[in-house]
This record gives C-alpha cells, sequence and structure tokens, in this order.
C-alpha cells in the first residue's frame, strides 16, 4: 500500500491545475444519511438536496460502493429521491460505469466503508473521471459519510476499518482538506477508556504536511459553491490544525477560508 503522498502529483499537479476551474465546483458533503431525531433515511436533509440539486437536475447518478450489498442501498435511495422528485441510477445497473460518470447529471457517492468505496472507485478507474466532472464540468456531487471522505485530500481521516486495501489512500482532492463525518465531541462522564475522536485527528497531525481536518458532527453538511463553503444542517462542526486549538463552528458559519 503507498502511503499519502501530499506534495506528489495528484495532489499538487492536477489540484493546482484546476484551481482556475473551482468556480464551477458544487459539493453537498453530508456527515450522515441519518440524524436521531429526523424521520427516515437522509429525512433531516431533504430541503438541503432539493435546493443542491434545484430543477437542472433530473437523473441523479448512486455509487453504493461503500456498502456490500449494492442493490438494497440503490433502492433505499431511489426510493427517497423519488420522494423529492429525482431519479436514480445505481452504477453497478449500467454496462460501463466510466461512461455512466461521463454522462451523468449528478452523482451522489453513499456511505459505508470508506477503504471498500475508494478501492473499488479506483478498480473500475473513476477517480480522475469524477474529479474532471466535478471540477471541469460542475456537475453537482454529494457525498454522504464515506462518500464525503472520498470528496476530500485522503480517506486517512475516516472512522472505518480497513477491511480493504486500496492502492493509495489519495482521495478525489475536491477540497484541499480532510473531513471526519459522524464526529463526537469527548463526554467527559464517559467510562469508555479508549482513544476519543478528537485523539484520534491529533494523532493525524503528529506528522508533517498534514491538512486540517473538519469534525463535522451528525446532522451536518458542508455545501461548497466554487470559492464559498458554508455549514448546513441542525449541528455545526468542529476544526482541527496541526498544533493549534481545535475551533468550532456552529450551523450557517462561512468556512470559506478552508478552500484557499
Amino acid at each position: 500500500m503507498h502511503h499519502l503522498d501530499l506534495h506528489g502529483p495528484l495532489i499538487t499537479d492536477f489540484f493546482w491545475s484546476f484551481l482556475s476551474l473551482v468556480a464551477m465546483r458544487k459539493l453537498l458533503l453530508l456527515s450522515s444519511s441519518s440524524y436521531h431525531g429526523a424521520e427516515g433515511f437522509l429525512g433531516w436533509c431533504g430541503d438541503l438536496l432539493t435546493e443542491f440539486l434545484g430543477k437542472e437536475v433530473s437523473r441523479v447518478l448512486f455509487v453504493p460502493y461503500a456498502l456490500f450489498d449494492y442493490n438494497e442501498y440503490t433502492t433505499t435511495v431511489r426510493d427517497r429521491l423519488k420522494q423529492l422528485g429525482y431519479e436514480v441510477d445505481g452504477i453497478h445497473e449500467l454496462e460501463n460505469p466510466l461512461q455512466a460518470v461521463e454522462q451523468a447529471q449528478a452523482i451522489f457517492v453513499g456511505g459505508g466503508n470508506s477503504f471498500r468505496l475508494l478501492k473499488t472507485m479506483y478498480d473500475h478507474r473513476l477517480v480522475d473521471a469524477v474529479r474532471k466532472r466535478v471540477l471541469q464540468d460542475g456537475m453537482p456531487y454529494i457525498g454522504s459519510s464515506a462518500g464525503t471522505n472520498l470528496s476530500t485530500v485522503s480517506i486517512c481521516t475516516t472512522n472505518d476499518m480497513p477491511i480493504v486495501h486500496p492502492p493509495t489512500f489519495e482521495a478525489l482532492a475536491l477540497v484541499p482538506f480532510n473531513i471526519n463525518p459522524h464526529y463526537i465531541d469527548p463526554d467527559p462522564s464517559s467510562t469508555h477508556m479508549g482513544e476519543t475522536r478528537e485523539k484520534r485527528i491529533r494523532e493525524y497531525h503528529m506528522y508533517a504536511d498534514r491538512p486540517p481536518v473538519l469534525g463535522l458532527r451528525e446532522g451536518s453538511a458542508l455545501l461548497v459553491l466554487g470559492d464559498k463553503a458554508v455549514l448546513k444542517g441542525p449541528t455545526g462542526a468542529k476544526l482541527f490544525k496541526p498544533k493549534e486549538e481545535a475551533e468550532v463552528f456552529e450551523s450557517g458559519s462561512d468556512v470559506s477560508f478552508l478552500l484557499k
């Protein structure tokens, strides 16, 4: 397995060559598909989804690679998005996944295991294709949990177990930082003796040249439009930078500085 090289050709040559095209970038990065107190799958973010996709999109290409049962996952997403007025094509249902990405109006990458998701994306040669469609063509990208991890610099800040081995941890780099979905604040009353999520992120930042990590609480989302980024949803986020105190941002906060 390759080690993440933040100065390697994937991150530097590609990302900076498309810097002038970020005005096309349109991302909705969900921490989770479910939120305690909200009814049903994607129940907490229906308005966000319809506002994000708008009327220009009628069909969404869904990527279920992060879970084992592609058909069941796609059916769940199809039923929910149909309620919102959108048709869904499962990428695994189509003969040519690469062509499906090239022709998609919008893409939704679902949650599950980030390692399985990234490996399968590389297996089907879809990483470069999705990156190009989003950054060059302005194709809307929705990620949830693992799909949100996929949109960042790497999957190094996922909560998942490495059940398979992708060729690299480098991901789509649609944004120049990492995200930790399902972020949970330390509970001072907890009797749990293992590391907190915050400690895990601090471990990641013990090594040089690591980007910031945005801890997205469940019920939060990051909306990115061009060079603007705003937190959405009923909860906020916590930002971690190497050798700095963590900073809390409430819903509605402008965090566009993360895109610089």
